[in-house]
């Protein structure tokens, strides 16, 4: 069987000391065409700089030198993650790190403009409990990225707690508030949401668990595949491996559950749309 044209994995992370090189080839080799890289943030950096813009420089590095030697295609999505609000916060303290959480939704978005990212992200609010003031401090950082996003005409990749009907609505008010095009608003990490009413217009990414694209296959084609692959040495395979996706596709092909026309609209199609970008 012919491998699909394109194969586009929406979130990934890379890392010059993980796999790097070695896991790009092997989604390569199984079929994988193009890849939407978050590179990490690093706090020592962003507190020596009281900047984001060297993390990011860095992963626009990373990228360039991954498509020289693999000839994958690789896009960058840049943000402040939601996690460093609660480090940057007890290092400098509350008004600081929202500052410098700005400061870099800021440079996320001066990045997108001058073409070296398509989205920012990403970023959010804590996955887990926190108090009161910190969830507040991370909607309102959230929120401002949102509106940045949508001066800039570009798509936000969320990160946050499990996806659910109820926090969907809640984010969707949010992407209203602001006038962001709900579709505009991606959820990282997402389970198979794809129905209006379970996900109010924000566009799923769905973790790419052969029983998340079946159940997502069911319901319509409106979202994108990712991996959340991490890169790390430690957790290796985590969250999914790179090469997932070409060969969870391939096999759905060959089983007759998926067909090459509705491939297309979730690998090409839905993020040409939504990034404004050319996966040809």
């Amino acid at each position: 069987m012919n491998k699909l044209a394109v194969v586009f994995d929406n979130h990934v992370h890379l890392s010059r000391n993980g796999r790097y090189l070695e896991a790009i080839n092997e989604f390569k080799k199984y079929g994988g065409t193009h890849l939407n890289f978050c590179p990490y943030t690093d706090i020592k950096k962003i507190l020596k700089n009281k900047s984001y813009m060297e993390c990011y420089e860095e992963g626009l590095k990373l990228a360039k030198y991954a498509m020289e030697k693999t000839g994958v295609k690789i896009f960058l999505t840049v943000g402040p993650y939601p996690i460093d609000y609660l480090k940057l916060r007890d290092i400098v303290g509350r008004e600081k790190a929202i500052d410098l959480m700005k400061k870099g939704m800021e440079e996320a978005q001066q990045f997108c403009v001058d073409g070296k990212a398509i989205a920012i992200g990403e970023i959010g609010r804590p996955h887990f409990k926190v108090g009161e003031q910190a969830w507040k401090d991370s909607n309102e950082i959230m929120e401002y990225g949102m509106r940045l996003a949508k001066e800039a005409n570009v798509p936000v990749i969320l990160h946050m707690e499990k996806a659910t009907p109820s926090n969907m609505k809640e984010i969707a008010e949010m992407a209203n508030k602001v006038g962001l095009e709900k579709s505009k608003v991606i959820k990282h990490y997402s389970p198979p949401l794809i129905k209006p009413e379970e996900n109010y217009g924000i566009f799923p990414s769905v973790i790419a668990k052969e029983e998340n694209i079946k159940e997502a296959l069911k319901k319509g084609l409106r979202f994108m595949l990712e991996t959340d692959y991490l890169d790390d040495l430690k957790r290796p395979g985590a969250v999914l491996d790179l090469k997932t996706i070409p060969r969870k596709l391939n096999k759905l092909l060959q089983q007759e559950i998926l067909n090459e026309e509705q491939a297309i609209v979730i690998n090409r199609d839905n993020p040409e749309k939504i990034y404004g970008i050319s996966l040809e």
